[in-house]
């Protein structure tokens, strides 16, 4: 068991903290919902004079934003919680505080005396193990659930003013926060809806996020006014299930997509693309379709997450769909969009999935080629109806049949981007590349990777390039003047 932090002064705190700005770390794990609510908790703290850490060891405070999804990701969590036990231990100067590979946070104890840190945890697993958390890990000083990330306010608070950690009252009403924006960047998440009514029968969502909220369009407008005073020059609707969409009036997801283009095209905002994640193949609708073809702001790189090539494994999963209704959705969208880049997600190993149920999955993968895919193995989440079910397949067996989908799947990404090469394409350059500080990275409208030499002078504005050549799943191109 960890040991528990020591309590430190408020007198001591408020001595040491005066003429500083107080500073913050963020870890976020997860799907991009949780990148895009850790970025709006963290205008939070910037509005409230806090600064980045430039080290997670000289923190004020730390904010890890969980994901409950997979297990694997809880292993990885709760492996963070033994680091900051030791970090915390070593920032109160307990007696028997370890030092090793802490040296950065010794040595800032060594000046100042012992510094307080306050470690918060949020997002999905925080929400599972709203109850427990605390009194399993110490070391957590706040969980934030699903629902309680308007209490953070309240919490900087309390740290600033030396105060010892308040319990949160976790209300189930959803709350979306303004923006969700991170400073300098030129994309950005915009959520439209939160939980999930699915029921996926491996997916552990539902119960930590909720059923779906939908968020109202005067807000969702709203955030598009600051992100484009801001400069964004793409955006992406995030929602567990974002076609499922419902605002008021029975707005649609597809009429939200008109809106939205409509809207950003009167306020000559300096949004000119939108992208949309995760969408379910049960709600992609004709509409939908005919919504991609006519609006020119929405991009053509589709995620349509199929998750299984088995009509067994789907009933098994409760999809709500067959492999046959899945292929008949991508025939309709290929017909509509040719130039379409359509990804998915794939699980391996699924209880009762029979060899005859895989080679579905290697077949659907061929005659859809994705351009690329998020593969993965079922891994068991107490509490959902998968996790009891009879015939759970061995982890060898998963492992395997997880490479061979990875094999076949990197196979066809190079054969469908390869047709790609000498085209020339509008991309939105948006960092510089991390192996060559001449060359841009960039993002065309299929959210594919392209690399180009080029000044950083370039960086946020739309240019054209023609594509030369494709190493890996990155293309590498030339600027066109």
């Amino acid at each position: 068991m960890p040991t528990p932090a020591l309590n430190i002064t408020a007198e001591f705190n408020t001595v040491f903290l005066k003429g500083r700005k107080m500073t913050y770390f963020f870890e976020t794990y997860g799907c991009e919902m949780n990148l895009s609510e850790s970025a709006a908790v963290e205008q939070i703290f910037i509005s409230r004079g806090w600064k980045k850490a430039d080290d997670v060891q000289l923190a004020d405070v730390v904010v890890i934003n969980t994901c409950s999804v997979r297990a694997t990701a809880e292993t990885r969590i709760f492996g963070r919680l033994g680091f900051y036990s030791g970090l915390k231990a070593v920032r109160h100067m307990e007696p028997n505080a370890k030092t090793r590979s802490m040296e950065t946070a010794a040595e800032y104890v060594k000046k100042n005396g012992p510094v307080t840190l306050t470690v918060i945890v949020m997002g999905c697993m925080a929400e599972r193990l709203l109850k427990s958390l605390q009194k399993e890990w110490p070391v957590v000083d706040y969980v934030v659930g699903t629902y309680a990330k308007n209490k953070f306010g309240d919490i900087i608070t309390a740290v600033e003013e030396g105060r010892k950690p308040f319990e949160i009252d976790d209300s189930p009403v959803y709350t979306f926060a303004e923006t969700s924006y991170e400073e300098g960047a030129f994309s950005a998440f915009v959520p439209i809806m939160h939980g999930c009514n699915n029921f996926c029968s491996y997916c552990i969502v539902p119960y930590v996020r909720g059923r779906e909220v939908s968020r109202p369009l005067d807000q969702i407008l709203h955030e598009l006014d600051i992100l484009s005073a801001r400069g964004v020059k793409e955006i992406t609707l995030l929602g567990q299930n974002v076609n499922s969409y419902r605002g008021e009036d029975g707005l649609n997801f597809p009429g939200l997509l008109k809106k939205i283009g409509a809207y950003i095209d009167e306020k000559k905002s300096s949004i000119e693309w939108i992208r949309f994640e995760s969408s379910n193949p049960k709600d992609f609708s004709d509409e939908l379709i005919q919504e991609i073809v006519s609006n020119r702001h929405v991009c053509t790189g589709l995620h349509v997450a199929v998750q299984h090539g088995s009509t067994k494994i789907l009933k098994a999963m409760n999809r709500r769909y067959t492999r046959e209704d899945y292929l008949v959705l991508v025939n309709k969208i290929k017909a509509a969009v040719p130039d379409a880049a359509l990804t998915t997600d794939i699980m391996l190993g699924f209880p009762g999935e029979s060899d005859e149920d895989f080679e579905e999955v290697l077949s659907l993968m061929k005659e859809v080629q994705y351009e690329s895919a998020f593969m993965y193995y079922y891994n068991p989440r107490e509490g959902t109806p998968a996790a009891v079910m009879e015939n759970q397949i061995p982890m060898e067996v998963k492992k395997a049949r997880l490479q061979k989908v990875i094999d076949t799947q990197l196979k066809i990404t190079s054969s469908v981007m390869s047709r790609y090469v000498g085209r020339t394409e509008k991309v939105l350059a948006d960092i510089i590349s991390r192996d060559n500080p001449k060359e841009l990275l960039a993002k065309t409208e299929r959210n594919e990777r392209v690399a180009f030499e080029a000044p950083a002078s370039l960086i946020g504005k739309f240019v054209t390039v023609k594509i030369e050549s494709l190493n890996g799943n990155t293309f590498r191109g030339t600027l066109v003047e």
